[in-house]
């Protein structure tokens, strides 16, 4: 009998909305002297909940193992860096944050965004639970705490008073294992009339955009922006707007406040976008069953671009290490016998291997030395501006690839 309960409403978990297996934690890259041990792999399997429609993962692994020595920096993006710096303009702008503000960001990694808000004179605090990422925020400047944030952090900062004019939290809502414990801390230190903006990919864009590689250990729950009004709402926190965002392949950006706060009144954008995903049949289960087909057909299509490829004397190479691409590459079963390495900006990630498929990650230079025909970007979500930097791989006749949603060579 599973015993599974739904993290949100507690309801058992019977329904599956994707099954990829068993694979290893995606952030887990292996140095040299690890490919000869033992790996440790989880089942990644999907369940939505009939209660609430969370589309969420059961927890194999601690927070703790999972995220306090970290791979990702968020740094590494020229887009991402770009789309904080207008985020810190519009918040500025919309809400009179100003030197009399304190803006608090939950995961805020390197200091990537809060540094433009440091560089206006706005008074912020970094609460970011991976210590070597948080290391880095610091050396920036950046106040930053290191822990996990919940009801315990969050009542630690109100007795110090240190409440926000500004919350958020870009990319964490969906890697939180105990989604009751944060959304009620998010509560506790925002000021009466203060905002929160919640950034994460929507459910809806995952479905329609075929990306099933975005589901991975470090991602507990996937949600709709009904679901998520339903997790805020039974904590006394209102959503009053949203914007559809394209980071991620398609995410949403949710603006709460107290439920109490009358100062801001609920946005039309709300409603309409939960209009439209009850159409599309986000509050029904059966919505939900016919993904995992649609995945099934994209792996055998993969399959059969790589077999034919290479049966074909073709040399085949990918670009980028992200958790995305660990998902793909565990799923469909693709080593070095299909992508002979991948190379990453990333010097955390470079001279390391992905976990489970032992492909090895170099600096982008290897491309120029081994001139292959084919370069996969595994994160698909950044190919524009991967495919402006390595564009040099055309003077040979090499050819971009992506996978989601659709195999296709650019």
């Amino acid at each position: 009998m599973n015993s599974l309960k739904c993290r949100f409403c507690k309801t058992p978990l019977q329904h599956t909305f994707l099954d990829l297996g068993l694979s290893p934690l995606s952030n887990s890259y292996l140095r040299a002297e690890q490919l000869q041990q033992p790996e440790t792999f989880y089942p990644l399997h999907a369940y939505i909940c009939d209660g609430c429609y969370l589309v969420q993962l059961p927890i194999f692994e601690t927070p703790e193992n999972i995220f306090s020595d970290y791979a990702y920096f968020s740094s590494y993006s020229e887009s991402w860096l770009k789309h904080a710096m207008t985020y810190t303009g519009l918040m500025i702008e919309r809400f009179g944050i100003n030197s009399q503000s304190r803006v608090i960001e939950i995961a805020s990694n390197d200091g990537y965004l809060l540094q433009y808000f440091k560089d206006r004179g706005i008074p912020v605090l970094g609460i970011e639970p991976a210590k070597n990422v948080a290391k880095a925020a610091q050396d920036k400047g950046i106040p930053t705490i290191s822990e996990f944030f919940g009801t315990q952090t969050a009542g630690k900062l109100a007795s110090e008073g240190k409440y926000a004019d500004l919350l958020l939290g870009n990319n964490v809502l969906a890697h939180v294992p105990d989604l009751n414990d944060f959304v009620k801390g998010l509560k506790i230190i925002l000021k009466p009339n203060g905002v929160i903006t919640m950034e994460f990919p929507h459910l809806m864009r995952l479905i329609d955009g075929n990306q099933f590689d975005t589901i991975y250990h470090e991602h507990f729950s996937y949600f709709s922006l009904i679901t998520v009004g339903k997790v805020f709402a039974s904590h006394g926190l209102t959503l009053f707007d949203v914007d559809e965002l394209p980071t991620h392949g398609g995410s949403l950006r949710i603006y709460a406040r107290h439920t109490e706060d009358a100062s801001k009144p609920i946005d039309r954008k709300i409603t309409d976008l939960k209009n439209k995903e009850e159409v599309l049949g986000f509050a029904h289960l059966e919505h939900y069953f016919s993904f995992s087909e649609k995945v099934k057909e994209t792996k055998r299509k993969i399959l059969t671009f790589l077999i034919e490829s290479r049966r074909n004397g073709k040399s085949v190479v990918g670009y980028g290490a992200p958790a995305k691409g660990n998902t793909l590459l565990n799923y469909c079963g693709i080593r070095t016998d299909f992508i002979d390495y991948t190379v990453d900006r990333s010097p955390h990630k470079q001279d390391h291997y992905l976990p489970g498929t032992h492909i090895p990650i170099y600096h982008p230079e290897k491309i120029r030395e081994t001139r292959p025909d084919y370069l996969v970007i595994l994160p698909w979500n950044l190919k524009e501006e991967i495919m402006e930097q390595m564009s040099y791989i055309r003077d040979w006749g090499g050819k971009f690839v992506v996978f989601i949603p659709e195999v296709a060579v650019l």
